[in-house]
C-alpha cells in the first residue's frame, strides 16, 4: 500500500479525467492521497474534492508565490476551512526565492503567519523552499522556540519538507527538530547525484512519498504530466539506492505518513 502526500489534484489539469486518474491510482495500490493547496481558491476545491473521494485528504494554505494578495482575511478564512474534518495539515506554504513573485519581506511574513495558524489548529505542515532554505530553517527555528521542549527525538511529527532540496546535514537537522523530508520524482533522474546522495543518507522513516503532481515526472514518464500511479517508481529507486524492498518502502512510508497526518483514524 502506497500514498502521495503531495498531489496537486485540485489544479485545472485534473479536471477533464479526474475519475481516470484516480482508478489509475487505486489500480497502483496508492490508497491515499494529500492535495496541498496554493491559495485560498484552491483549498476550497481540495475541500470539495475530498467530500468527494474518501481516498483524498486535503491542506490548507497559501504558496509563497501566490503571497503578494495576503491579509488579515485572509488568514480568517483560512482558520475557518482548517476546522473541516478532512483538513489535515496546513500548506502548501513556505518561501520561494526561486521564481521571486512575491516580495521576499512579504513571504516571511506570510509564512509566520501561517506557522502560527497551525500551531493553533494542532496540524502539521507542508512546507516549500526553492532556493531559500537558510530563510526557511532560521524561521522554523524561531517557531519551535515557541513549543515546549520535546522529550526524545520526533515525538512531535510537526510536517515536512516537501521537494526537499538542501544537503545532508541539514535535511538531519530537520528530522531531528520533527520533520519529515518529501522524496519525489526527480530522484529517478539518471543524473540527480545530490538527490541519490540524501536518500542513500537519510533514515528510511524519516522520507515521505510524493508526487507533486503534475509536476516532477519520475522517469520514464518524465515530460508528461505526472500523477499518483507514478508513486511506485518513486518508491522503487528509493528502494534501489537504500538496498532495501519496494514493499519495505511502501510500507514505512506509509506508516510515516499516518503518523504525521493522522488519517487512518478515518473509516474509509
Amino acid at each position: 500500500m502506497f500514498v502521495d502526500t503531495h498531489c496537486h489534484l485540485n489544479l485545472n489539469l485534473f479536471q477533464e479525467d479526474l475519475e481516470a486518474v484516480l482508478e489509475r491510482a487505486r489500480s497502483a495500490n496508492v490508497c491515499r492521497i494529500m492535495i496541498p493547496a496554493i491559495d485560498l481558491e484552491s483549498s476550497h476545491l481540495a475541500i470539495k474534492l475530498c467530500e468527494r473521494y474518501n481516498q483524498l485528504f486535503a491542506a490548507v494554505g497559501v504558496h509563497p508565490n501566490d503571497a503578494a494578495n495576503w491579509n488579515d482575511s485572509c488568514l480568517d478564512e483560512l482558520r475557518q476551512l482548517a476546522k473541516h474534518p478532512r483538513v489535515v495539515a496546513i500548506g502548501e506554504i513556505g518561501l520561494d526565492y526561486y521564481r521571486d513573485r512575491c516580495p521576499r519581506e512579504k513571504q516571511l511574513s506570510v509564512l509566520q503567519d501561517l506557522l502560527q495558524l497551525a500551531q493553533e489548529c494542532n496540524l502539521p505542515v507542508v512546507l516549500h523552499s526553492r532556493q531559500s532554505l537558510d530563510d526557511m530553517w532560521a524561521v522554523l527555528q524561531d517557531w519551535l522556540n515557541d513549543f515546549p521542549k520535546m522529550q526524545g527525538k520526533r515525538q512531535a511529527s510537526l510536517g515536512v519538507l516537501h521537494s526537499y532540496e538542501g544537503p545532508v546535514d541539514t535535511a538531519y537537522a530537520l528530522i531531528d527538530a520533527g520533520f519529515y523530508i518529501g522524496i519525489n520524482g526527480p530522484v529517478t533522474f539518471k543524473n540527480a547525484s545530490d538527490r541519490h546522495e540524501l536518500v542513500h543518507s537519510l533514515p528510511l522513516d524519516s522520507l515521505l512519498l510524493e508526487t507533486d503532481s503534475p509536476y516532477l515526472t519520475p522517469v520514464p514518464y518524465r515530460g508528461q504530466r505526472n500523477e499518483p500511479a507514478y508513486i511506485p517508481l518513486i518508491a522503487q529507486k528509493i528502494a534501489d539506492l537504500k538496498a532495501v524492498t519496494a514493499a519495505g518502502v511502501a510500507e514505512t512510508t506509509t506508516q510515516n505518513a499516518d503518523r504525521l497526518f493522522k488519517w487512518s483514524a478515518f473509516i474509509e
